[in-house]
């Protein structure tokens, strides 16, 4: 006796939009595009600085558009969103354990953000002095 299974109808295209979980696993698969895009666009300011003072001052006002602060401003959000997740994630995929005992994961997740705002202090700091 043959029998056939159960194959449940998946979406090709619309597969993620059926679980909240799948929108936020697959936005921040998302979010490295614009990462990668931001880290390209900042490599080009380099190599441009690097050309000297005019080739930098050309870039630099090729960039001051509304399209260039939009995407400036997604590739923040983005970044914001990526390090949100990862730190959720890290009491997971770095359990500690301190003194014999395992470390909360409240405790691990704060103590990232913690050194997430010190050291955006200090960068921000540097740039401003």
């Amino acid at each position: 006796m043959s029998r056939r299974p159960y194959r449940r109808e998946v979406s090709k295209t619309g597969w993620w939009l059926t679980h909240p979980r799948y929108i936020r696993y697959l936005l921040r698969e998302v979010s490295c595009i614009f990462i990668g895009a931001y880290a390209v666009a900042v490599i080009v300011a380099l190599w441009r600085l690097s050309q000297g003072r005019a080739a930098f001052d050309a870039y630099m006002a090729s960039s001051h558009d509304t399209a260039s602060f939009a995407f400036a401003v997604l590739a923040m959000l983005f970044a914001l969103y990526h390090t949100y997740t990862w730190f959720q994630v890290t009491p997971k995929a770095m359990p500690l354990v301190f003194a014999g005992k395992r470390v909360p994961g409240a405790v691990i997740v704060l103590g990232h953000w913690a050194g997430f705002i010190v050291a955006s202090a200090i960068f921000w700091f540097l740039m401003a002095g």
